[in-house]
């Protein structure tokens, strides 16, 4: 009986640590490790439209994701993306992204889509230190735009997304580097 009793008692301690293991799974969109799979994080510069921007993304040799590289405001230009799409995350009760970052004291967009087909994305701009910190958008800021123009339709309401990107734009050529560890939704 005391065997049975024992047993029972682990079984739950197992599935009570899975639930919550599970749970918090739930809220990472992506976590950077040296093993992470790189394959569905896709660069997009303005030489789609005749710029001559350049940029990359790889994991760097403590795990984390370095998206690096160097804008040009020459022929129209001057902008350098990356993007994560992903199958559709439930978001539903949840009002922050919360991304652990280390830049270059530059200025960056996040930007998501509810669906990735969507034309358009939803956007803000962040500031960086240039030392690690964790940077906290609150969903409802976000405003939806479409090539640098903010759309007549109302900020970020939906209950799912299926990308994630990060822009650099800052209107003069630079050199730069964001540093990720974690994108999260809470």
């Amino acid at each position: 009986m005391k065997n049975n009793i024992f047993v029972l008692a682990i079984l739950f301690i197992i599935a009570a640590s899975a639930c919550s293991l599970t749970s918090e799974n739930m809220n990472v969109i992506f976590n950077f490790s040296k093993s992470s799979n790189m394959s569905n994080w896709i660069v997009v510069n303005d030489d789609v439209m005749g710029g001559i921007s350049s940029a990359s993304i790889e994991l760097n040799n403590e795990g984390d994701a370095e998206f690096k590289g160097a804008v040009s405001t020459a022929n129209n230009g001057g902008f350098a993306s990356v993007r994560y799409r992903f199958k559709a995350k439930d978001i539903a009760g949840k009002k922050n992204v919360t991304i652990r970052l280390r830049g270059d004291s530059k200025p960056y967009q996040f930007r998501i889509k509810s669906k990735a087909t969507d034309y358009y994305s939803y956007i803000t701009t962040f500031s960086t230190s240039g030392d690690w910190e964790t940077i906290q958008i609150n969903l409802k800021d976000l405003y939806p735009s479409f090539r640098g123009n903010k759309l007549n339709k109302e900020n970020f309401n939906h209950s799912s997304i299926e990308e994630v990107s990060f822009l650099i734009a800052n209107k003069k050529n630079e050199n730069f580097k964001l540093v990720l560890d974690k994108i999260e939704i809470n």
